[in-house]
């Protein structure tokens, strides 16, 4: 009777396994936008530190990315289980929040764009004289943009697994929650310290390894303006989608606009108008917040 039960056990448990890592699958595949998405804005994020910063800058992330996640996943699962209602309306405020920091980082670029030398010399000159500061603020940025990432990365998992049971969503989640992690910040690093390569590289005998070390060490600046570009474009495109899967009128809108179009071109335009109505939301949360934070700075001084 015992060796039945034992090996009716071990079933049941190889059968959740089963089921868990077909969902965990399903899940990766939903949010791999999100994932390339999270990659571009986390290596951009964490570029400019000096170099030997770099590896403990990103590690400090990643830190906080488990944190985010430790606090995420039950808290998901809470709110799926006494407030499933509750869910969409704060992943919004996420959006909206990542699409004022875009805009906001576009404000400054432009209204900084005559003054990018001086600009330049002042990083460089608070890198060497207060890179702590800076770092600490890089590492906060990182992560808050994270949080807002995670954050949508672990309600889509959810939506996989909403109808399953508590201990299926519990592991489907804690599983994406380390893989996406790992994955995420392990890339990073790789991405941030690819001129490193391509230095060992150069230096190596073999004439082949120095072309490749050359190549590399050529394109890694354009791969981080790339990447810089990219991860603001993802802030649009992300906060953009979020925002208008949750205000059903909008969406039926674009979806109307787009449904002409096929494949491929149907993705795009629909992501551009994401990405347009984000702008726009981005732009009024700004114009609402900027003149409240001079004024509490007013009154702070």
């Amino acid at each position: 009777m015992a060796g039945g039960s034992l090996l009716t056990l071990l079933d049941d448990i190889a059968s959740i396994l089963d089921d868990v890592s077909v969902m965990t699958k399903t899940a990766a595949s939903k949010t791999a936008g999100v994932l390339g998405d999270d990659l571009a804005l986390n290596a951009q994020q964490v570029s400019g530190v000096v170099a030997e910063r770099e590896l403990p800058v990103v590690w400090a992330v990643a830190k906080g990315s488990f944190v985010n996640k430790l606090i995420l996943v039950p808290a998901a699962l809470a709110l799926n289980k006494f407030a499933p209602g509750s869910v969409t309306p704060l992943l919004m405020l996420g959006g909206a929040y990542l699409c004022y920091e875009g805009v906001e980082k576009l404000v400054h670029q432009f209204a900084h764009r005559g003054q990018k030398t001086e600009v330049e010399a002042e990083k460089e000159i608070s890198e060497l004289e207060g890179g702590e500061v800076d770092e600490k603020a890089k590492i906060k940025g990182a992560i808050r943009t994270d949080f807002v990432l995670s954050a949508e990365i672990i309600v889509i998992t959810l939506g996989v697994v909403a109808h399953e049971t508590f201990a299926k969503q519990a592991l489907v989640l804690s599983g994406i929650a380390v893989v996406m992690t790992v994955g995420v910040y392990g890339l990073v690093a790789g991405i941030v310290k690819l001129d490193d390569l391509g230095l060992h590289l150069s230096r190596r005998k073999s004439s082949s390894a120095q072309g490749v070390g050359r190549a590399i060490l050529w394109a890694a600046p354009f791969m981080m303006k790339g990447l810089s570009v990219v991860g603001t474009a993802a802030m649009f495109l992300v906060g953009g989608q979020i925002l208008v899967h949750g205000i059903g009128p909008v969406h039926h809108w674009i979806e109307h606009l787009v449904s002409s179009w096929g494949g491929l071109g149907k993705s795009l335009a629909e992501g551009l108008f994401n990405a347009l109505f984000g702008i726009a939301v981005g732009a009024v949360v700004l114009a609402i917040l900027h003149p409240l934070m001079k004024l509490r700075g007013k009154k702070a001084h």
